[in-house]
């Protein structure tokens, strides 16, 4: 594969899309952002990746346990509870070779409501697996996937994002779900069924920021400070976005030449863009120490960094949620194509 002809076409089409997004936070909305704070990250992080939720397995007490204290989180943020049971959109999983049958794994979705008379009914999702591989069946010492980084980074950074902007005086002309999935670690399951089973319409829903992997620099690569990657980053007008805002708070928003196409099926936005929603997933580390692994701790995450990501997120959210035109796919990356004709063929039906 020759790297630089593949790379070529879509900086070009990045760049035009970039003009038309220019993110820039007023006074109230900065204030917002200020809300984010490193100590706060941490205090999400330690719990849900504690040894008391057990690596939250799908199913679990963990894993339970885990969706009361989001919930708990998103009703302190005042977001508008909007599954069949409060926060919780419910259904039954039946893992494989259990003779204990099926069991109250729950996505938890909360809702920001937008301002605007017209606006307000279309929809902005931030997502992020709060699941992670439970506890190893055998064996001496640590038998715990705290899964501190995959995936409580993600959930935490949702539910902080969720209480900042939920302190804007004058709300976002779109409103902005905030939502974690159960089951990402089975294939996808959680987001699969919001799909299968959308609160939203589909065809009111404008963009999809998923968070994954966002909390440890330590890359295999070398460190990642003040950089994130978008997995299909140039697929949709949602990368140019991001790299916009980046630059108002600080964050490069970088494509991985390898990596940020190659990982776009492998997180839950895959379940929203098959139903032709310009989702992406953002991470700082695609593969870091302890991947899927007994020692991914919360202590080894860089909270002040995972700071400066969250105000990305929120920043990008924002200016999605303020505008009045709706991202769309790349007409010119053919990997994006599929997604694109999902979008088509669902507003034409």
């Amino acid at each position: 594969m020759k790297k630089a002809a593949l790379l070529a076409a879509p900086i070009i089409l990045a760049t035009v899309a970039f003009s038309q997004w220019k993110p820039a936070a007023n006074p109230a909305q900065k204030a917002a952002l200020n809300e984010i704070s490193a100590p706060s990250l941490r205090g999400h992080v330690s719990f849900l990746a504690s040894d008391a939720l057990e690596g939250r397995g799908t199913p679990s007490r963990g894993l339970d346990v885990a969706a009361e204290y989001i919930a708990a989180q998103f009703r302190r943020a005042g977001l508008e509870p909007v599954g069949d049971d409060g926060y919780f959109q419910t259904t039954e999983f039946a893992p494989r070779n259990s003779a204990e049958g099926a069991k109250k794994v729950r996505n938890v979705i909360g809702v920001l409501r937008g301002s605007d008379p017209k606006l307000k009914d279309t929809y902005v999702l931030v997502t992020a697996h709060y699941d992670h591989l439970g506890v190893k069946p055998t064996g001496e010492g640590d038998r715990i996937y705290n899964g501190a980084n995959d995936n409580a980074s993600g959930t935490a950074s949702v539910m902080e994002v969720a209480s900042a902007l939920s302190k804007l005086k004058q709300r976002p002309k779109r409103s902005i779900v905030f939502m974690t999935f159960w089951g990402e670690e089975r294939g996808l399951r959680g987001s699969r069924y919001y799909g299968a089973n959308p609160v939203f319409p589909i065809e009111k829903t404008v963009a999809n920021v998923n968070l994954e992997q966002v909390g440890r620099t330590d890359d295999a690569e070398g460190p990642r400070v003040a950089a994130v990657s978008m997995t299909g980053q140039d697929y949709s007008d949602v990368g140019a976005i991001f790299e916009a805002a980046g630059k108002v708070v600080g964050v490069a928003v970088q494509k991985h030449p390898q990596f940020s196409d190659a990982f776009f099926n492998r997180s839950d936005n895959q379940a929203l863009a098959d139903l032709g929603v310009p989702a992406h997933t953002i991470c700082t580390a695609f593969e870091f120490p302890d991947y899927h692994a007994v020692g991914d701790h919360w202590e080894k995450l860089d909270y002040a960094n995972l700071e400066k990501v969250n105000r990305l997120v929120a920043l990008g959210i924002l200016t999605i949620a303020d505008s009045a035109k709706a991202p769309d796919w790349n007409a010119g990356n053919t990997k994006a194509s599929p997604y694109r004709k999902a979008w088509s063929d669902r507003r034409k039906g």
